[in-house]
């Protein structure tokens, strides 16, 4: 493997925990929203991962290329959102009498987001992210070194 490949399954990770980030910051942004443009209360969103080959992830960098991959390196793989995916869960119910949405009992239909739980999924995110960011620093750190071996 060299290191472009290991640039390209960091990166790979970069993008999809930004986008998770965003997916929970969004539910995060929407705990108490009641009323959405599709009617009832917001839904949690969730990511799921999946692998993808490096082929996939940049398949100009293949072309015309006679590869002598080794067999673990046709194993090495990115990562890449495979959905988005809406809960299922029915909404919890809040008695407000007085809350505009509230229906003829007085509860009102609220999103089922829990913010402590979107807030450890940001955090363990922005952690997976920082680590992707240190790989790519390191990558880089040795790119340089290697080109002032020969000064």
């Amino acid at each position: 493997m060299d290191i472009f490949q290991a640039m390209q399954i960091s990166a790979s990770g970069l993008a999809a925990q930004r986008l998770r980030m965003n997916i929970l910051a969004s539910n995060l942004a929407n705990a108490n929203t009641t009323k959405t443009p599709e009617g009832g209360p917001f839904r949690r969103k969730d990511v799921s991962f999946e692998p993808v080959g490096l082929s996939a992830l940049n398949p100009a960098a293949n072309e015309g290329r006679v590869s002598f991959e080794s067999e673990f390196e046709r194993q090495l793989q990115g990562v890449q959102v495979g959905q988005i995916v809406q809960d299922a869960r029915e909404p919890r119910k809040v008695h407000d009498p007085t809350h505009p949405d509230a229906d003829k009992e007085g509860y009102v239909a609220m999103p089922n987001i829990n913010t402590i739980s979107e807030m450890i999924g940001i955090m363990n995110s922005q952690r997976s992210y920082e680590a992707g960011v240190t790989a790519i620093n390191a990558g880089k750190a040795m790119i340089n070194k290697a080109l002032t071996i020969g000064k």
